[in-house]
């Protein structure tokens, strides 16, 4: 009972920071979820030491654009699909699927490697690499856990479910992106 109460008043806080400043909580809270799942994923892999780069690169890509991309998203397609029309929720599960989903993958392939340090040439490579498997694994992996938060999350908590299925998505996405560097990495070793 006596650790309840700090974890409620810790919940209420955030919800108020989220109704008073959603798009500030919303990017702390994309950057701590993507610097954590980063480290996550680097444990996982079985990592002796951290990457600073790639802890880095996540932490800040959360706090530019995990947020504000998610965000105003949700704003236009909440605001373009009337509350009247019909099959609302299905057509704001299949303008995420198509319009968001590619997007936020190639903003995240893309700026992930820029932060990480690497040239505009490697990051094209890098999305022209994954781009394509990372996104099908997106529709076939996430779509569920999507319509699930569309159909049945109010709009206020969704960036707290999705909070959590971009965790397990970061984990994935770098665990992917970490496979393709080492293989790489043996590539330029064999030259």
């Amino acid at each position: 009972m006596s650790l309840s109460r700090p974890l409620y008043s810790l919940f209420g806080s955030y919800l108020e920071q989220l109704f008073n400043h959603p798009v500030r909580t919303k990017c702390v809270t994309a950057a701590f979820l993507a610097t954590t799942a980063n480290v996550t994923s680097q444990r996982i892999s079985g990592a002796k030491k951290l990457n600073q780069h790639s802890v880095f690169a996540y932490g800040l890509f959360g706090l530019i654009f995990g947020g504000t991309v998610p965000h105003y998203f949700y704003q236009i397609v909440e605001r373009l699909f009337s509350h009247d029309l019909r099959f609302r929720k299905f057509f704001l599960f299949l303008s995420e699927r198509l319009a968001f989903a590619p997007l936020y993958q190639f903003l995240s392939l893309y700026f992930l490697s820029l932060f990480e340090g690497n040239s505009h040439s490697t990051a094209i490579k890098n999305v022209e690499k994954l781009f394509w498997p990372v996104l099908r694994a997106n529709w076939r992996y996430l779509s569920l856990a999507v319509y699930l938060n569309i159909a049945y999350v109010p709009p206020m908590f969704r960036s707290i479910s999705s909070g959590i299925i971009a965790f397990i998505w970061v984990v994935y996405i770098a665990q992917k992106r970490r496979r393709h560097q080492e293989k790489l990495a043996a590539a330029e070793k064999t030259k």
